[in-house]
C-alpha cells in the first residue's frame, strides 16, 4: 500500500482518523493495541514516507534478530551439536544444503507479525472508517520481513540492503497479483499485497545468490 503509505501525513483525510459513531458499541473505545501494532509503535504517524520507515523497522528487527540468535547459537546450540564455536557464522547443514540457522527465528517472529498484523490492521481500518489507512505500516514490516524469510539468504549487510530495495520496488511497482490482492476483505487486502511484493523480492535475491553475490 505504498502509493498511500508514502504520502506526506497531512495529506490524509480527516476521514482517515475519524472513529466510528458512538452507537456503534464494539467501536466506542479507541483501540490502542491493534493501533501500536498496526502503525509499528507510532512509526505510521510520521509526516514522510512511514510505510518506508515501515520497511526500515523490518530490517532492523532482521539484523537484531539475527545477532541475538548467533549469540545463542555459538553459546548453548552450536556446541552441543559439535560445532566449532569460533565459526564464523551460525550455518546448519543439511546434506549438500547449507542454510543460515538465523532464519528460524525470524521465520517465527515473520508469522506472528504476519497474524497480529492482519487482526491489527482490520482493527485500525475499521476505527478509521477507511479500507486502506495511510498510518497503518505493519503490512510493510511484515512483508520486508518475509523477503528474507523466503530468500533464505545470509543476514549480512549486502542482503538487508539489497532485499530492503527490491521490496520497496516491487511495493510500489505491485506486480501481479498484488494490486488484485487489496480488494481482499478487511486485514488481508492490507496485507497480502505486501506479502505478494516480499515474495517478488525474496526471488530477487535468489537470483543475487545465483549471479554470486
Amino acid at each position: 500500500m505504498t502509493e498511500k503509505t508514502d504520502r506526506p501525513l497531512a495529506a490524509q483525510t480527516s476521514s482517515a482518523v475519524a472513529p466510528f459513531p458512538a452507537s456503534a458499541a464494539q467501536f466506542r473505545k479507541k483501540p490502542r493495541f491493534a493501533l501500536f501494532v498496526a502503525t509499528a509503535a507510532g512509526l505510521g504517524y510520521l509526516p514522510k514516507a512511514p510505510g518506508t520507515w515501515g520497511s526500515l523497522a523490518a530490517v532492523g528487527i532482521t539484523y537484531l534478530s539475527g545477532k541475538l540468535w548467533g549469540l545463542l547459537w555459538f553459546r548453548f546450540f552450536f556446541p552441543r551439536l559439535g560445532g566449532n564455536a569460533n565459526a564464523d557464522e551460525p550455518w546448519m547443514f543439511f546434506g549438500g544444503f547449507v542454510l543460515d540457522s538465523r532464519v528460524i527465528p525470524l521465520a517465527f517472529l515473520a508469522i506472528g507479525i504476519a497474524v497480529l498484523g492482519a487482526w491489527a490492521s482490520r482493527r485500525a481500518s475499521q476505527f478509521a472508517r477507511n479500507d486502506d489507512p495511510q498510518f497503518v505500516v505493519i503490512d510493510e514490516v511484515s512483508g520486508q520481513l518475509l523477503t528474507y524469510v523466503v530468500a533464505l539468504a545470509p543476514a549480512n549487510w549486502k542482503y538487508l540492503l539489497l532485499g530492503f530495495i527490491l521490496f520497496r520496488v516491487f511495493d510500489i511497482w505491485k506486480p501481479f497479483p498484488a494490486r488484485q490482492a487489496e480488494s481482499l476483505p478487511g486485514g488481508w487486502g492490507i496485507m497480502t499485497d505486501d506479502w505478494v511484493a516480499g515474495i517478488y523480492a525474496a526471488l530477487g535475491l535468489w537470483l543475487a545468490r545465483a549471479a554470486g553475490l
